[in-house]
């Protein structure tokens, strides 16, 4: 098994590369870190999406049997902090391959929550959890929102992505497959033309989309939708959190 003790070593620097989006975009690979989530993907993924884990010797102690099936390189407490994106680490990370997918025409069933140029990660892996925890079938990434693969966004996802179906698509695309489908799609905005959310009736298939913290949903994307909906606010508030005003409407609109 081979063991790495120089942070110069040139695969520790091919490593920290992948905590930058244009190092995964160049290698096509990203970063997971801490046992929990590379436990989910050696549960969850195809074996051969995941190239090869770097774990300390305490890691290894703990977890070295479910590793067996898996390329496995020895790294030092110094060199775990070295690859790290947080400013402590477990000491394991595995290194899995990315592919970006995209919707098939038969796939444009269940319920779906698409983010529209939703930029804050720990928002989107909210999202994505309260997707996964309200039976969701999967979540769109559409153009503006922070990649998937964002080391923040994976460690807020906390699993979930493994859990159900990450898409990156124009949400526009989406929007049209989806009404050619007759799959109702709902956007969401603070407008008095928009109707009560709880007027909606549960169901297992819609789209949900999700916009902007600061600036909601496109406007072109709004006048495309099936319905607009809205909490009403109670108190004194103007808004409520984007990831906040997903959870409302996802559980009381997924049958």
């Amino acid at each position: 098994m081979e063991r790495i003790v120089s942070k110069q070593n040139t695969k520790i620097k091919e490593l920290k590369k992948l905590n930058t989006n244009k190092g995964r975009k160049k290698k096509q690979q990203y970063l997971l870190e801490s046992w929990h989530l590379v436990q989910e993907a050696i549960n969850n993924l195809p074996q051969e999406q995941i190239i090869t884990i770097f774990t300390t010797d305490d890691q290894y102690l703990k977890h070295g049997s479910e590793l067996k099936n898996f390329e496995v390189i020895l790294i030092s407490e110094e060199i775990a902090a070295e690859i790290a994106d947080t400013s402590t680490t477990q000491g394991i990370f595995a290194v899995c391959k990315i592919f970006d997918t995209s919707l098939e025409k038969n796939e444009y069933q269940g319920a779906w929550l698409l983010l529209d140029d939703v930029q804050d990660p720990g928002n989107i892996g909210t999202m994505v959890r309260t997707a996964d925890a309200a039976g969701f079938t999967g979540v769109v990434f559409g153009e503006g929102t922070s990649s998937q693969y964002n080391s923040k966004v994976l460690r807020s996802m906390q699993g979930s992505q493994f859990h159900i179906k990450l898409v990156k698509e124009k949400i526009e695309n989406v929007i049209n497959q989806l009404k050619t489908n007759e799959v109702p799609v709902y956007g969401t905005e603070l407008n008095p033309e928009a109707i009560n959310y709880e007027m909606v009736k549960p169901a297992d298939n819609f789209a949900l989309i999700m916009g902007n913290e600061g600036n909601g949903m496109d406007k072109k994307l709004l006048s495309e939708t099936t319905e607009n909906l809205y909490i009403p606010i109670k108190g004194h508030a103007e808004s409520l959190n984007v990831a906040v005003a997903a959870a409302v409407i996802m559980f009381r609109i997924k049958k």
